[in-house]
């Protein structure tokens, strides 16, 4: 693993700030959706760092490879639910967020599979991994050997 671009740890209350906020976002969210959802914004934004973690931790929370190598074409895959794939259309519209911003029918879609709870929480949980693809991708963090 290379050394960083960036001290991260040169401010100090910052990380431990984003851990909570992250640990908070992560509550109500189902394990393997939120690390779907962590896994489809990292290969997005090119965080290797995060997409690494992440594949580790779906791999461990009971996923299998076949789902996770389908992950990057979900659109073309039959190995995904209804409510999986609204939360990834959800991650790719909050990640790339269009001029139009988030559209109308990607919100109705999450809504309807998760609630307005569930919504709000699939919410938080993208903004905190593309919070976290930014930062890892600014330090040029790598992924562990």
């Amino acid at each position: 693993m290379r050394a960083p671009r960036v001290d991260l740890a040169a401010v100090a209350d910052v990380y431990p700030a984003m851990a909570r906020f992250d640990a908070a976002a992560r509550e109500g969210v189902d394990p393997v959706l939120g690390e779907l959802v962590r896994i489809r914004a990292s290969q997005i934004n090119g965080c290797d760092f995060c997409l690494d973690m992440h594949t580790r931790a779906a791999r461990d929370a009971g996923e299998g490879r076949d789902r996770l190598d389908a992950l990057a074409d979900w659109r073309g895959s039959a190995l995904f639910t209804g409510a999986e794939r609204a939360a990834l259309a959800l991650t790719e519209s909050m990640t790339l967020i269009p001029g139009s911003g988030v559209p109308g029918d990607v919100l109705s879609a999450a809504r309807a599979h998760f609630g307005e709870a569930g919504l709000a929480g699939l919410v938080w949980v993208i903004a905190a991994i593309n919070t976290w693809n930014r930062v890892a991708v600014a330090a040029a963090l790598s992924p562990p050997d």
